[in-house]
């Protein structure tokens, strides 16, 4: 059977990517881009693209009555630090797209949902090193809240309906391609651009603040791979732990110092997203994703210095 694929959120530091590696896997025609901006970057014009916002049901449904998607990925949302500024859009739109999408996914017999949870699950008493799969989780941010409800609400919908949803924990995540989209991890795309263009950078959480990251080839691949196991072996139906590589501003700076040399890193002052990265791991345990689908991530912080100056460069 022809996989027809939906992704929801498609213009987003994620769904840039994502489309693009989905489209040269399963065909341009059929992987449907939707957003409820018009993209602008280079998948715009090599395949189908709907106008969606995931809180309009009815616009919704019309998607699922023209496409009839095999596999749905929901990566709208609003990111930790964003979401502090907006907590009520921040709630209303990560947790009542997801709900409309996994009712959506019964009504139409959808095979498969794929939707991103992330460490903003974990809060201040959740053990900070080698968090594992499961502890205390109380996250102290709107985005974690909602990111927690729903990792419940798709373990519900496994449970009561059956539905073959499958999710995992991002870390902070790294690319090139796309702007990050309003996390806290996000100090760690901009110090690319800024040693590139003045050799120096003044970052918003300090020096010591440790927290697990990932380059985007390997969140990409691990999500593709996530959704291509078999679904006897998934075991978890909350949401994956996943990590790349842990590693402070000071441990980065001093990698891309190695490409240029004479880079500075400097620190702001009483930044909020320092609160927020407070309560977050410094390392993950993904045992877990190992042991059920075979998850390895291939690039650490050297390779992925490497790769971002490479590209960013071009």
């Amino acid at each position: 059977m022809t996989e027809k694929i939906v992704v929801l959120g498609s213009n987003g530091q994620i769904g840039t990517e994502l489309v693009t590696a989905l489209r040269t896997a399963y065909g341009e025609s059929n992987v449907v881009a939707c957003d409820i901006r018009r993209p602008d970057y280079d998948i715009k014009n090599s395949g189908p693209f709907e106008f969606v916002n995931v809180l309009e049901k009815d616009t919704l449904n019309a998607i699922f009555q023209k496409y009839k998607p095999t596999q749905v990925y929901l990566l709208a949302a609003l990111l930790s630090a964003t979401g502090e500024q907006n907590p009520k859009l921040a709630w209303d739109l990560n947790m009542n797209g997801l709900l409309n999408i996994l009712d959506l996914a019964i009504t139409y017999k959808t095979a498969k949902v794929y939707w991103p949870s992330s460490i903003a699950v974990f809060g201040p008493n959740s053990p900070k090193d080698l968090t594992p799969q499961f502890c205390v989780m109380d996250p102290n941010t709107v985005y974690g809240i909602s990111k927690l409800a729903g990792e419940r609400w798709c373990e519900y919908y496994h449970q009561k309906f059956g539905l073959d949803v499958r999710s995992i924990r991002y870390p902070g995540l790294i690319s090139w391609k796309a702007a990050p989209g309003g996390g806290t991890t996000d100090y760690a795309i901009h110090i690319f651009h800024d040693a590139l263009k003045k050799a120096s950078y003044t970052s918003f959480l300090n020096a010591g603040t440790e927290l697990p990251m990932m380059y985007m080839d390997d969140a990409i691949r691990g999500t593709i791979e996530l959704m291509d196991a078999n679904a006897d072996d998934i075991t978890i139906r909350s949401s994956y732990n996943f990590t790349g590589v842990s590693f402070t501003p000071e441990t980065l700076a001093d990698e891309i110092r190695k490409h240029i040399p004479e880079f500075t890193l400097n620190y702001g002052a009483n930044d909020p997203r320092q609160q927020i990265a407070d309560s977050w791991p410094r390392s993950i345990d993904d045992s877990y994703a190992a042991k059920d689908w075979g998850w390895k991530p291939e690039f650490d912080l050297g390779k992925l210095t490497a790769d971002m100056f490479k590209n960013l460069k071009k």
